[in-house]
């Protein structure tokens, strides 16, 4: 089932970095940038997350907020959180359950079979909860457009 603008956003539940489960509903309240990256320490997810990190206080300003998820464990996300000085939460969808609840799963991830990941995608979650901006990319090299976000949250 397609997750599209307007939308409530689904809900989560994800370990983050310290092995603390967090849910949708602690970021209610904000706008919440949603990032998914495919994997964690891949040079594309490193280029867009320290982008996000550099962008971070411009964000705030605006007053939102920056959650990235991956499919990978809090231990691999901790450690390129801590390398790269994240200031925002990495939560790890490590079966790829939100993924899947977003309508993001790409399948069989460099050819390799049943290594499943998050397509490249950011989605804007309003205060309300519902979706106010989407971008979902198929392919896994392209980073989400920064100033077009920037200007959504304007």
């Amino acid at each position: 089932m397609s997750v599209n603008i307007g939308d409530i956003a689904p809900d989560f539940e994800l370990p983050d970095t310290e092995l603390k489960m967090r849910t949708l509903d602690e970021f209610k309240g904000k706008k919440t940038v949603l990032s998914f990256i495919v994997a964690a320490s891949s040079p594309v997810c490193e280029t867009e997350l320290c982008t996000f990190r550099d962008s971070w206080q411009e964000i705030a300003d605006m007053g939102a907020q920056i959650v990235a998820i991956s499919n990978d464990g809090p231990f691999a996300n901790k450690a390129f959180a801590e390398k790269h000085n994240f200031n925002f939460p990495l939560l790890g969808d490590y079966n790829s359950k939100t993924i899947r609840d977003y309508d993001i799963l790409m399948k069989d991830l460099l050819h390799i079979k049943d290594y499943n990941a998050a397509k490249r995608s950011v989605f804007v979650i309003m205060e309300n909860g519902k979706i106010g901006y989407k971008w979902v990319s198929e392919d896994p090299l392209k980073e989400p457009n920064y100033e077009e976000i920037k200007n959504f949250l304007k």
